[in-house]
């Protein structure tokens, strides 16, 4: 008999998608229902051709929620489209984790190069482009998809709330209804949810002074990215350190007009090559801007270090994302921009019910997807391995995570410890239940994060060759 008999996901991204194989393997729970605002799975592997435009630095507090109506199920007019669905995608974006690794244990990527990727890092190489993982994704949903009482795509999950009289979990939902062109308000109730609603959504922008004084059409977030073309011969600012400004670098050092400035706040020695690539000058961070006397159009930067950039096109920001989960109350995401309340970022302290997957980074995804969902279906049909620990300890475990991370997103990085937290999933899941789907997950293998780092190698490479004056192809993975 399972610990919860109905299940709610929320998402049906690569980490919805997850919990909904986790769930159906187990082969023992009475309901299991999906919600997912967009028209099919796929999440944030989904290409939206039009980008949300640039949210300004309070992008969290200005997207507001509809207000619904007096009784349920019922009616209201439609609500605006909340443009934080539309995804970073871009056409011919390739894969940062080795596609041996990124890949789920039970079914591998298919063995496909980008032509930009051959370019660039040779044939067989560990990336795969976009498309083939869109379409990954989206073939392991399929048998999910096939059952229409299964998933209610278009659907916005407005609320999730406790009921302490039933002691069930009461889903507001919301969607539209093109007979009436109105939005169809109504409830479900569930046993237990899981939120596998990614955190990718909600881009993050510092608040810069001067920032609302330049002209809204000169900055951008990165997740608005979709071609180099309309940078060229451009004066452009990145803002960032991470993985996105180093693509961005690669993609516009020899397009833009030179020089390509990058404001980072610390040396990411991670990317050695790509900080050095013609044309390329790393800056400060911005202390400040203002429009420019030459053109209101363009932006003169200030730095910390009272150095400058003047007559700037663009500034595109690369500054990560905002964590938001509108929907749970009280809102489990502090101001500083990590989960609180949640034991190894999965399950709710106070009431397991309640449980996350996919709020971890530095993880290897869409792996660690995988082994998140199996724990969690494991711990809901009621045949866990290991028990969770009290609510004393579990608090515990948070509050030491806090002291050796510091209150940042960086709670959620699992670095050096990932090896670990994976074995704690996979011991808490334990062996499968006989005459079910469900299967043993694999232990960490020694190379994985070898191979998981196999496209950060292939693109140092790479870069290093164009640094030293290489043309683009003469970087090889090897």
């Amino acid at each position: 008999m399972p610990r919860y008999r109905t299940v709610a996901v929320i998402g049906t991204g690569p980490s919805g998608i997850s919990a909904l194989r986790a769930l159906h393997d187990e082969q023992t729970f009475d309901t299991i229902r999906a919600f997912d605002r967009r028209d099919g799975p796929g999440g944030m592997w989904n290409y939206d051709p039009i980008p949300q435009p640039f949210p300004g630095p309070d992008s969290l507090s200005s997207t507001s929620r509809p207000t619904p109506p007096t009784t349920l199920p019922g009616y209201t007019p439609p609500a605006p489209e909340d443009v934080t669905v539309r995804t970073a995608l871009y056409p011919y974006l390739d894969s940062n984790v080795g596609a041996d690794i990124m890949s789920y244990t039970h079914t591998p990527l298919p063995n496909t190069n980008s032509e930009t990727s051959i370019q660039r890092y040779g044939p067989d190489n560990p990336t795969r482009p976009c498309t083939a993982i869109t379409a990954y994704l989206k073939s392991l949903a399929q048998e999910f998809v096939d059952n229409p009482s299964l998933i209610s795509f278009n659907t916005t999950v407005e609320s999730v709330d406790k009921n302490p009289d039933t002691g069930k979990w009461t889903l507001t939902l919301r969607r539209p209804d093109p007979a009436s062109h109105r939005d169809y308000w109504w409830q479900e109730s569930f046993d237990a949810v899981i939120v596998a609603s990614g955190h990718y959504h909600i881009p993050s922008v510092p608040a810069i002074a001067g920032l609302d004084s330049v002209a809204p059409s000169t900055l951008e977030h990165v997740k608005s990215f979709r071609s180099p073309d309309p940078y060229r011969n451009q004066k452009v600012l990145i803002v960032g350190g991470n993985y996105s400004a180093a693509d961005l670098v690669i993609d516009l050092h020899d397009i833009v007009q030179r020089p390509l400035y990058v404001s980072r706040r610390g040396n990411t020695d991670i990317f050695p090559g790509v900080w050095r690539l013609p044309g390329v000058i790393t800056t400060a961070p911005i202390a400040q801007m203002e429009p420019s006397p030459s053109s209101p159009d363009k932006i003169n930067a200030t730095f910390t270090d009272n150095t400058t950039a003047t007559d700037i096109d663009k500034i595109i920001f690369a500054t990560g994302y905002r964590l938001s989960y509108p929907f749970l109350h009280p809102n489990p995401v502090t101001p500083n921009n990590h989960l609180t309340g949640f034991y190894q970022h999965i399950f709710q302290t106070s009431d397991p019910s309640l449980a996350i997957v996919g709020q971890v980074r530095g993880s290897l995804p869409l792996r660690v997807y995988e082994y998140q969902a199996v724990a969690v279906a494991r711990y809901f049909a009621g045949r866990n391995a290991v028990a969770l620990p009290s609510d004393e300890d579990q608090r515990a475990w948070e509050s030491e995570r806090l002291r050796s991370t510091g209150a940042s997103v960086l709670f959620h990085e699992l670095g050096d410890g990932v090896q670990a937290y994976y074995e704690f999933c996979r011991e808490m899941a334990g062996p499968p239940a006989e005459g079910t789907r469900a299967y043993e997950l694999p232990r960490f293998g020694d190379d994985w994060v070898s191979l998981g780092l196999g496209v950060l190698r292939a693109k140092n490479e790479f870069w290093g060759a164009v640094a030293r004056g290489g043309r683009v192809g003469e970087g090889r993975c090897g």
